[in-house]
């Protein structure tokens, strides 16, 4: 395999993570010697220095993972806030009704069940404070746990999560004709 190729494949890793992959896990996945995985990554790092890239490849503690380049952060920032004052989405609203009711719940466990990226969704949902995360799993990856705030609850009028409407009631409706 060429050294473009296993670049593109570490970027597609990284990219539908979202979060750090650790050093031992792309080398496991990719079955290359320490060495010319360091070499790789090295040059993935120089090649987003470019100004034209809008993402960097962040190291830290032998993990891996893309990042927006903090020179853009104002861009960024005005871009959130004012998506952040429109309505919740309709995929906000599946995403953060899937970490409501299976909180909790894993950004691949999201994903599984929509069957689309939530990368962006999980990042508006924490702008907003609905959710936050709750722990770290100790398997491949380290993935991130999602639960629901106690701003969450405020928002939507309820004292706690037993409050919540019972799945077998949407079953219900969903079967009327």
């Amino acid at each position: 395999m060429n050294r473009d190729k296993i670049k593109s494949i570490i970027e597609s890793l990284l990219f539908l993570w979202g979060d750090s992959v650790s050093f031992k896990d792309i080398k496991k996945t990719l079955d290359l010697e320490d060495e010319v995985l360091k070499e790789i990554l090295e040059e993935m790092k120089r090649e987003y220095e470019e100004d034209s890239r809008g993402i960097r490849l962040v190291e830290t503690k032998g993990s891996y993972q893309l990042s927006t380049k903090p020179e853009n952060y104002e861009f960024i920032k005005e871009f959130v806030e004012e998506k952040n004052k429109k309505n919740i989405s309709r995929p906000s609203l599946e995403t953060l009704s899937i970490i409501a009711y299976k909180q909790p719940v894993t950004k691949i466990e999201i994903e599984d069940l929509r069957g689309v990226n939530c990368d962006s969704t999980i990042k508006a949902l924490m702008d907003l404070n609905l959710i936050e995360i709750s722990g770290i799993l100790d398997r491949i990856g380290h993935p991130k746990l999602y639960k629901t705030t106690d701003y969450f609850l405020k928002k939507f009028g309820i004292k706690d999560l037993s409050e919540l409407p019972n799945l077998e009631e949407f079953d219900q409706f969903e079967n009327i004709e």
